[in-house]
């Protein structure tokens, strides 16, 4: 099976709001499979600062969408998602978002609520899985 690092066409190599030197990639494809590293909406392609959930999780998912680009895939192609939530009580916005991105045949999900995530101002983190051959 080959495995290949994805990369993205912008000046850190992620997604926005993404620290600069991580050690690891937006997203890997492994034979027919891609898999992205968990993604964030904290701050939008301008580098300004997003706030609230539903901005963040569309943020979010706009991340994850320009990583399944990068390699050739798109939201059609995932077949697994995983959503770690900071805060319960923001399950039915997340979700009218996330809910926007897919169309027919939705993937499966877990969704998770978590004490804290890496920062403070991080809301929601979704990682996803495609199967694209």
């Amino acid at each position: 099976m080959v495995k290949k690092a994805i990369t993205l066409n912008t000046p850190t190599g992620f997604p926005p709001g993404m620290p600069i030197g991580l050690p690891f990639s937006p997203g890997m494809r492994a034979g027919d499979f891609i898999f992205t590293s968990g993604q964030v909406g904290s701050v939008d392609n301008n580098r300004a600062e997003v706030k609230g959930i539903e901005a963040q999780t569309r943020q979010t998912m706009e991340n994850l969408k320009t990583i399944l680009e990068a390699a050739d895939s798109s939201f059609r192609d995932v077949v697994k998602v995983t959503v770690f939530l900071v805060d319960v009580n923001d399950f039915a916005k997340m979700n009218d978002v996330y809910r926007t991105y897919f169309s027919e045949d939705l993937p499966t999900r877990s969704t998770l609520v978590v004490a804290a995530l890496a920062k403070p101002s991080w809301l929601v983190e979704i990682e996803c899985i495609a199967y694209h051959p």
